[in-house]
């Protein structure tokens, strides 16, 4: 009595058994993952969602305020002047980031800035996700920490809707950023977008994903 094939040895339509693509499947499935945003992100739902939760009595997890998207923005007036500058920023933020940027446009003419609609002015790079959560990790346990004579962030730089923009004077405080290629120092403004209703709530969530503010200031709702 001839024995049936198993499973596991059932040839494919290519004449390969699946044992052997599903071991494919696996090596595939075996390349470098992004380790941080992952550690981030679930320390936010193991940590961050319960403190939360107690602090502002939710009747439901989906109440807890959460970051949806972190926007950074370098304004190269520059660029006016001279275009190698904006090409520069615009490769810096790439490094930064992790992503492409896109350029910003004058969106009027300023005839005591010699600024003419259309011209490019900036550039700006929007993360959300696994890259968002990424950065924010970068910029909390290495960048900040880099800043000269660092004491900590004020928290008088929410929106009245739940945002907070900070802004960094330096590029050259991102490891991404080689000193020695550097030809020009140039700031960028950070804006940590959130689901928050409230300064207060997002203040709270952004304390506990360990944004170095130096006193809380904003009163409690």
């Amino acid at each position: 009595m001839a024995e049936k094939k198993t499973k596991k040895d059932t040839p494919d339509k290519k004449g390969k058994t699946k044992a052997g693509s599903d071991k494919k499947s696996k090596q595939k499935s075996s390349a470098p993952e992004i380790k941080i945003p992952i550690r981030l992100y679930d320390y936010y739902k193991s940590d961050v969602v319960p403190q939360l939760m107690k602090t502002f009595a939710y009747s439901n997890v989906m109440m807890v305020p959460r970051l949806s998207k972190i926007v950074i923005n370098m304004g190269v007036g520059a660029a006016v002047a001279d275009s190698k500058v904006l090409e520069e920023a615009n490769k810096e933020l790439e490094a930064i980031a992790g992503q492409k940027p896109s350029i910003r446009k004058a969106k009027k003419s300023i005839s005591n800035f010699k600024l003419r609609e259309g011209v490019n002015i900036g550039t700006m790079v929007t993360l959300r996700r696994e890259r968002m959560y990424e950065f924010l990790d970068r910029l909390v346990n290495v960048a900040l920490p880099r800043v000269r004579d660092f004491r900590g962030l004020s928290d008088k730089s929410f929106d009245g809707r739940g945002n907070f923009t900070l802004g960094v004077k330096e590029q050259i405080i991102f490891p991404e950023i080689n000193v020695d290629k550097v030809t020009r120092v140039m700031g960028m403004d950070i804006t940590l977008v959130t689901t928050a209703k409230t300064d207060n709530e997002s203040y709270e969530l952004l304390k506990a994903f360990g944004m170095p503010f130096i006193k809380k200031e904003i009163k409690t709702a």
